[in-house]
């Protein structure tokens, strides 16, 4: 049986950047800010702190600036919702398995999450189906919803639907407010995913991770398929000049387009083209989403 939690948190234990060090030894911001009148304790601070939180007198006393932390008065629940979907099963520009990192990106959220004391839920699906499992706390189970998310995008599956996911998602999660993590394909952001995306902002906070999909007119590998007609890509797609910048021009415009749709949705998004570069993207869109929550 493949296990994904130990693989995750062995990146993010050798990563070198500061901001993942410090928060695996509870020094940087969680997924949530807890909030009570009861003090936990001090610890340095960091860019994007609320002055509010500065405690002037033991700054003064020790030299450095100091924020406190509150203990939370309630758990948060993460929902990660995970477009599956045969175009899943497919490579992106670097030749790595979309679906691993779709796995990856949902279990260093979940995994954080769950250090953090948090529940964790996860949804999954495409046009054939879609499933939710329900919040809950332990390592145990986020490695069975990670196994279930892998599992259930192979060639042979139906189409991604993004639409359909969020719209069974909003059918199905309704007892509060979560801090939901959607990961999907590269994708143009058309009206009925608009509409979805906009609903599921307004009963939770949305965060959005799209992949790298693969650029065929870029880089000739042979042996590489369509995953949508199962065909070999045929070896020409790199040789012709035109056909690789009319690919590169829609390309840069469905991106244009769906940057400026999440902006007037007021939903932040990362891109993630490989393991690397998955963990500041987790990063930063949680910084992000902590900052408008403390304004």
């Amino acid at each position: 049986m493949t296990t994904h939690l130990p693989r995750i948190k062995a990146r993010l234990a050798i990563h070198s950047h500061r901001k993942v060090r410090g928060l695996l030894q509870g020094e940087y911001a969680s997924t949530a800010v807890g909030r009570s009148m009861d003090l936990n304790d001090l610890r340095e601070y960091v860019r994007g702190d609320d002055v509010r939180d500065i405690d002037w007198k033991a700054s003064a006393r020790g030299g450095q600036m100091l924020v406190k932390r509150f203990v939370a008065t309630r758990k948060h629940t993460v929902l990660v919702v995970v477009s599956t979907g045969h175009s899943m099963a497919a490579v992106n520009a670097r030749l790595l398995p979309k679906r691993d990192l779709a796995v990856f990106v949902a279990g260093v959220v979940g995994w954080l999450a769950v250090r953090h004391g948090d529940l964790v839920g996860v949804a999954y699906g495409d046009a054939g189906g879609c499933h939710v499992r329900q919040p809950s706390g332990g390592e145990l189970r986020l490695e069975r919803s990670l196994g279930a998310v892998h599992d259930a995008i192979t060639p042979q599956t139906a189409p991604a639907d993004l639409a359909g996911l969020l719209e069974h998602v909003a059918r199905v999660v309704r007892r509060r407010r979560t801090i939901m993590v959607v990961v999907c394909d590269e994708q143009g952001l058309d009206d009925r995913v608009a509409a979805a995306l906009g609903r599921a902002r307004v009963q939770h906070e949305v965060l959005l991770v799209t992949l790298d999909d693969l650029d065929p007119t870029l880089r000739s590998v042979p042996g590489l398929r369509d995953v949508d007609r199962g065909t070999l890509l045929p070896d020409w797609l790199g040789e012709d000049a035109r056909l690789r910048q009319d690919f590169a021009d829609a390309a840069a415009a469905q991106a244009a387009d769906l940057k400026a749709g999440l902006a007037r949705l007021g939903i932040p998004y990362e891109r993630v083209a490989d393991h690397e570069s998955a963990v500041p993207a987790v990063f930063r869109l949680l910084e992000r989403h902590r900052h408008a929550r403390s304004r």
